[in-house]
């Protein structure tokens, strides 16, 4: 195997994990029981997965077993344990959007990027836990509780992916599918010690459905480490004739793990610590992980300076606001199941019925037109950089313990002051590990690159990955 002595399968990367498969070091059925295992034993304290599936997951791991018998080219990630967000539609498995009203639904359709993992080799093992329909920063329903940080399980793992990052920061999957529609990626990523890539918009396909209407929705990787990330957004990328909006690929030849090796050259970076959302104050930890991230990029040899003012505006998050509440208008929930909806998901859609047509289409107006100017502002830097949440993770029941939607939505919108403007304009971004507190939990910081330029982003990360590394960080659980 290619490992030290003493080295367990989940200490193993994605791509180590894929490798051994090849090699025929280790089977996929091995990969999958010892995931299996894990999730059995560690589970129940990190609130991981809404759903898990052994059957469908051994079954496929027999098929991947044949496959390395009979020879023959195998798909790059051949084998290697993965789960799905359970905001996307999973054909013959439960997707409850991490809602009680939805919970004994199953689709008969897959999401285009689950077909696309699974021809990638990858098997999956469930569903993983998210909140309903997305729509907070932190994971917690009334089906499977919260996702809690496996650094210290008393907090949260954030949202909305926080499932897919609390199972690959606890070791129960090398890396998870995630999605992002306002920091959803960036945020879990960050809390938990992870790398996450927000793609750029169109570079994975959110068909059949997704949230194309808006466009802030996204799709990408949680992993431990940059190669894994860009090797599984490497299987992810790519348009499905009908979408509304497409990223040019990579050129012919390159793909993202390949930028992942490769230097990325001296940027010009330019750093900003004003979200422009009132009463959004930094932690001083916040501030620590921001300031630290500075020195090491400058120390590699990038240009790092301020922004000459803060790149937002006043006008984006109230126009950002209705859009958010727009997305919960549609929501397929009947009449008499209303009651059943948590007090955040009810004061959104009740805050979006209230609005008018001109209204919609006054904020989504405003969000295209500050995009635009946004990008234009800010097109003499390679990268941006920016803190991604206010505050260290915070306490389960922080957010909601008072069971008021509106001051729960409040407390979000301070917190998590940062990521969503690039939803917004659609540019990649990441989250990068740099940073641990005196108490030993992580602070990630944001990166963000120009419009369909994830390559810098990636190429940049591993050159800081490399400098300060962080794969061998783990949870005491681990």
């Amino acid at each position: 195997m290619t490992s030290s002595p003493g080295t367990r399968l989940h200490d193993l990367t994605a791509l180590e994990q894929a490798a051994a498969v090849r090699a025929k070091e280790v089977s996929p059925t091995e990969l999958v029981e010892h995931s299996l295992a894990r999730i059995e034993a560690l589970d129940s304290a990190v609130g991981a997965f809404l759903t898990v599936t052994p059957d469908r997951a051994r079954a496929a791991a027999a098929a991947a077993d044949r496959a390395v018998l009979d020879g023959g080219d195998l798909p790059p990630l051949h084998g290697v344990p993965t789960a799905i967000k359970d905001l996307a539609n999973t054909a013959g498995v439960r997707t409850t959007f991490g809602s009680a009203v939805l919970s004994d639904f199953v689709p008969a359709v897959d999401d285009a990027v689950v077909t696309a993992l699974a021809a990638a080799g990858t098997i999956s093992l469930g569903k993983t836990n998210t909140p309903e329909f997305g729509f907070p920063c932190y994971t917690d329903n009334d089906l499977a509780g919260p996702a809690r940080c496996p650094w210290d399980p008393s907090l949260l793992a954030g949202g909305s992916s926080g499932g897919a990052a609390a199972a690959v920061a606890a070791g129960l999957l090398p890396f998870a599918h995630g999605s992002d529609g306002g920091g959803s990626i960036r945020i879990p990523a960050g809390i938990n010690g992870l790398f996450g890539i927000k793609p750029t918009r169109g570079r994975v396909s959110n068909a059949p459905l997704g949230s194309d209407t808006t466009g802030l929705g996204v799709q990408g990787p949680l992993a431990r480490t940059v190669r894994d990330a860009a090797a599984m957004l490497d299987a992810m990328a790519g348009p499905v004739p009908g979408d509304p909006y497409w990223a040019p690929p990579p050129p012919a030849g390159e793909t993202f793990l390949g930028y992942a090796d490769r230097p990325p050259g001296r940027l010009r970076i330019g750093r900003y610590l004003d979200s422009g959302m009132p009463g959004a104050d930094l932690d001083p930890e916040v501030r620590a992980a921001f300031e630290d991230a500075s020195t090491l990029l400058s120390e590699l040899g990038h240009e790092v300076e301020d922004l000459p003012a803060a790149p937002l505006t006043p006008e984006v998050f109230p126009a950002f606001e209705v859009v958010w509440a727009l997305s919960a208008t549609t929501l397929p929930v009947p009449p008499s199941q209303l009651d059943r909806l948590r007090p955040l998901t009810r004061f959104l859609r009740d805050r979006g019925l209230a609005l008018s047509a001109q209204d919609a289409m006054q904020a989504m107006f405003t969000l295209r037109v500050f995009a635009r100017r946004f990008v234009q502002a800010t097109s003499r830097y390679d990268v941006l950089l920016a803190p991604i949440c206010t505050l260290p993770p915070r306490p389960v029941g922080w957010f909601d313990g008072d069971g008021d939607g509106a001051a729960d939505f409040q407390r979000q919108k301070r917190y998590a002051a940062f990521p969503a403007v690039y939803n917004v304009t659609g540019q990649p971004a990441v989250s990068v590990p740099l940073w641990w507190t005196a108490g030993g939990l992580p602070i990630g910081t944001m990166l963000v690159g120009r419009p369909a330029d994830e390559a810098t982003l990636i190429s940049l990360s591993a050159q800081l990955e490399e400098a300060r590394p962080w794969g061998h960080r783990h949870p005491a659980l681990w």
